[in-house]
């Protein structure tokens, strides 16, 4: 099993030392912080504890490095919180302290360092100190150990300590895809670029492709080292080293994120949960500039409190909208630091709750409170969390990348989260099912609407219902709202056109006396018809709206396949058109190459050149007649 332990705790109490004491290894690696006697930077380093592996991050305690610190402090299992017996509680104890609770890690224990300066009343004083720090946090209760790294007293009492508190570390959820926040980067000769950091999520294999977020840099695994060894694969928990072909180290910085290709998308705008630390000077109002601490990379942002006061007091939790002046890679459920751009100091922390919001308006708050709050409640509960997201999306529903850039999921998690009730499906998007039947109801009202509104006409063209109902939807979900429908045999569909299943033109009055005309003008005339605009103005001999409605029910008789189109111009009974191809069918019997020119055609017709070559057009059109040359084959 591995676990990551951070150290946290003022400057000078002996953080560097109390980790070499329990490792060998000597964390501080810069020459500086050799020169100076402080941690600077993050310093390293391993204990194999037989069953257990611990990895150590120790931290630098100084004021102006508190950013070095979070970048460390943001992926460890559990904290050794180091107090300097003669000392005490000092600010940066505090500090590291609040951090810690606020990131919520989960366990830990207490290290009062160089007891061996102190006498017991002394020691106890700060004992004391400790348990008024700690009451009702996540410290409460845990082991409370005197040490020296100077005379090694309480170090084999720190590694029974971590090796009892491995057990009750829970295992890393691996529901969301491979991330690793980079906290260092360097070269190594002959093998380039190698990134450092804790992999927080999944698992990296040599010769995996991954991409440096956010820049999106494509790069590809070529070595893995974990505790100073060679592996081919590093999980979840662990602190890795990873060889990079395709980038530069100097292209990459702390920050940074390398994740699973193609999955994460950048942000520049997070809703998040957030609580203010109850000494905080001031309130944390809207518009404030902040730094933001999340994985390992600070980036300065503008508060925007999602409350009607624009503020949030300390010691107070409520919901903000962060607005990055840089683009970050993050998912929900990450938690992160808020710090005063200046002078710097801790004064908020929380959880992010949604990575690709939009600006809210102040009319907007409640809708985005109560999906935010919904968030909150639905927990660990995959299947309600993917409801809420789909929800917020409305009836644009979002695709499975989409989804899974927003939730941050494995492919598989995601999958599982769809899977059961409330989710309808729409070719690639899916939305809730509660937007898709409203799709299908607005759908079946503006074709009712149609009807009423257009009673000569069959139905409503796609077309248009598209802009009435899915205007800005994806084509597949139109399609499916359809099709539903059509499968339900609520609305037929013909061609184009869409109507209501039980709907049919009833005609009566004037209508009716036209469509009687139309007919018999056509019937009448045979293979003599006259210009579609002509029997249209012998047909409706009346008011403005007769005209118009006599074009209507000529497209119901072209509709319902009681007149066919041969042009523009000429239209043509079916019956005669189905004597005329008979005609054919019997002269081409008794002709042995089956060829008919126009002259004949005329004479079998009965008609004039006029009529003749848009028929045997419409002849060809139809592959009842083939072109020979200036003559036909008649199929």
């Amino acid at each position: 099993m591995d676990i990551i332990a951070g150290t946290a705790g003022h400057i000078d109490h002996g953080k560097t030392a109390l980790v070499k004491a329990l490792t060998g290894t000597d964390a501080d690696r810069l020459p500086e912080e050799k020169q100076r006697g402080i941690t600077i930077d993050l310093g390293f380093a391993e204990l194999d504890l037989g069953d257990v592996r611990v990895g150590f991050v120790d931290v630098p305690g100084h004021e102006r490095f508190i950013k070095n610190m979070l970048a460390g402090v943001g992926g460890i299992d559990l904290v050794i919180l180091v107090i300097a017996a003669d000392e005490g509680v000092m600010p940066q104890t505090r500090e590291h302290f609040e951090i810690c609770r606020l990131l919520e890690v989960g366990a830990g224990i207490i290290v009062l360092t160089k007891s061996d300066l102190v006498d017991g009343e002394l020691l106890e004083i700060v004992r004391l100190e400790v348990d008024e720090l700690v009451a009702g946090s996540f410290l409460e209760g845990a082991h409370v150990i005197p040490a020296s790294a100077k005379t090694g007293e309480g170090i084999d009492e720190i590694k029974s300590a971590l090796l009892e508190l491995s057990s009750r570390v829970p295992a890393r959820l691996n529901e969301t895809v491979a991330r690793m926040p980079i906290d260092r980067s360097f070269t190594v000769k002959g093998f380039g670029a190698v990134v450092t950091g804790t992999l927080v999520s999944g698992e990296i294999k040599t010769g995996d492709e991954f991409e440096l977020l956010p820049e999106g840099k494509n790069v590809r695994v070529r070595g893995l080292q974990t505790h100073g060894k060679a592996v081919e694969i590093v999980r979840a928990g662990q602190r890795a080293a990873v060889n990079l072909a395709g980038v530069d180290h100097h292209g990459v910085a702390r920050g940074m994120v390398l994740a699973q290709r193609g999955v994460l998308r950048p942000t520049q705008m997070l809703d998040a949960e957030i609580e203010v630390l109850p000494d905080s000077p001031k309130a944390l109002r809207s518009r404030q500039r902040v730094r933001v601490h999340t994985g390992t990379i600070e980036a300065l942002a503008r508060v925007q409190a999602l409350n009607e006061t624009g503020e949030i007091a300390p010691g107070a939790k409520d919901l903000v909208q962060l607005r990055l002046e840089a683009p970050v890679a993050a998912i929900p459920g990450e938690r992160f630091i808020v710090r005063s751009y200046s002078p710097q100091s801790t004064i908020a922390g929380g959880e992010i709750l949604d990575t690709f919001p939009k600006k809210h308006r102040k009319r907007e708050l409640g809708v985005v409170r109560e999906f935010l709050q919904g968030l909150i409640r639905s927990g660990e509960a995959r299947h309600a969390k993917v409801q809420l997201v789909l929800g917020s999306a409305g009836t644009g529903g979002l695709t499975f990348a989409d989804l899974q850039a927003k939730t941050g999921w494995r492919r598989e998690t995601l999958e599982d989260a769809l899977s059961g009730n409330g989710i309808a499906t729409a070719g690639n998007y899916y939305l809730t099912a509660e937007a898709f039947e409203g799709l299908k109801s607005q759908t079946i009202a503006e074709i009712e609407a149609h009807h009423k509104r257009e009673p000569l006409a069959k139905g409503i063209g796609g077309e248009l219902l598209r802009e009435k109902v899915f205007a800005h939807l994806a084509d597949d979900i139109f399609k499916e709202v359809i099709t539903t429908l059509e499968n339900a045999a609520k609305v037929a569909r013909e061609g184009e056109t869409i109507r209501i299943a039980s709907h049919g033109v009833e005609l009566a009055g004037d209508d009716k006396q036209i469509h009687v005309r139309l007919r018999k003008i056509y019937a009448d005339a045979r293979f003599e018809v006259p210009k579609m605009e002509d029997a249209l103005e012998q047909a409706a001999t009346g008011t403005k709206l007769q005209k118009q409605n006599a074009r209507k029910i000529f497209q119901l008789l072209l509709d319902g396949g009681e007149l066919l189109k041969i042009s523009e111009d000429f239209y043509f009974t079916r019956g005669a058109i189905d004597d005329l191809v008979d005609k054919m069918k019997t002269f081409a019997a008794g002709t042995p190459d089956r060829l008919i020119d126009v002259p004949k055609f005329k004479e079998i017709a009965g008609i004039s050149r006029k009529y003749a070559i848009p028929l045997l057009e419409y002849f060809d059109r139809e592959r009842v007649t083939r072109r020979a040359g200036d003559k036909r084959l008649i199929l």
